[in-house]
């Protein structure tokens, strides 16, 4: 079993992030832009437009997420940050927010194929964890599937897996949209 590290990304960490998302930017060109645009500006940008978007943020200084090691090497990543750096949560039925309360929000992972398989989501979901709470967040909210309600296929799994966030100790707040649930994990 290799040695399991995670580090924010930050503009000394790009590479990195570069090497894991490959020459495609992990889901088809998404380079993670996915809840930061609207559907048109997401279908004008996939791609190269979207990595360069993504690297900007980051030299800018913004922390849009953590890279998962394994052994040294860049082997996931969960991206989470506060819900308002993430506009199209707030145009999203299906993510509509249950309250108020200020959260931070864990929308997205990504394994490298060579390491899938390896319970790498649960890690992810650790160490996003451990980095909400380092940053000063109190509620961490999340948005996964419930593949008893869905289509037992996980080709839409990057959001997460319910069972994944309950063994982490989140629970349900809401569910707007069939096999959609938003649950929470307190952390102060």
């Amino acid at each position: 079993m290799p040695d399991y590290d995670w580090h924010p990304l930050t503009a000394e960490r790009w590479a990195d992030f570069e090497r894991l998302f490959g020459r495609n930017g992990a889901y088809a060109g998404c380079w993670c832009m996915w809840f930061r645009q609207t559907g048109k500006e997401y279908e004008a940008s996939h791609g190269e437009p979207n990595r360069r978007a993504m690297c900007a943020l980051v030299e800018r200084g913004e922390v849009p997420g953590v890279i998962l090691y394994a052994a040294g090497e860049p082997a996931g990543w969960a991206a989470v940050q506060p819900r308002e750096a993430l506009p199209r949560l707030e145009r999203s039925r299906a993510a509509k927010r249950p309250d108020d309360a200020p959260v931070w929000s864990v929308v997205c992972f990504f394994v490298h194929r060579n390491h899938r398989g390896r319970g790498m989501m649960r890690r992810l979901l650790d160490a996003a964890i451990a980095h909400a709470r380092s940053s000063g967040a109190t509620v961490l909210e999340a948005y996964p599937k419930d593949l008893e309600e869905l289509s037992p296929s996980t080709d839409a799994a990057y959001t997460g897996l319910l069972p994944v966030f309950f063994e982490a100790g989140f629970h349900e707040v809401a569910r707007h949209a069939k096999g959609r649930p938003i649950v929470r994990l307190t952390l102060s």
